[in-house]
């Protein structure tokens, strides 16, 4: 389950383990480069930091606001047809 060309450990459900990182004196965190490559983050770019139970992730706003429209996309279209239905 380890690449060994870029170190990247692959684990179920597509999910990457890229390594581990220090929490600074200010709370910051360096992204490791590869995980950036991967994902395709630069310099500027805006990440949503999310959180549970489980812990902490950090998502791309772009990705998340996708995700948000297709939900919202879904949500409506399952509306309609219970509506419908409702009216039988």
């Amino acid at each position: 389950m380890h690449d060994d060309e870029s170190g990247v450990v692959n684990g179920p459900e597509g999910r990457q383990f890229y390594g581990s990182v220090t929490v600074g004196e200010r709370g910051q965190v360096v992204i490791p480069a590869q995980a950036r490559r991967d994902h395709g983050i630069g310099a500027g770019d805006k990440l949503i930091v999310l959180g549970s139970d489980e812990g902490i992730a950090l998502m791309g706003v772009e990705r998340l606001m996708e995700t948000l429209s297709a939900s919202t996309t879904l949500l409506n279209t399952l509306r309609e047809q219970t509506s419908s239905e409702a009216d039988r």
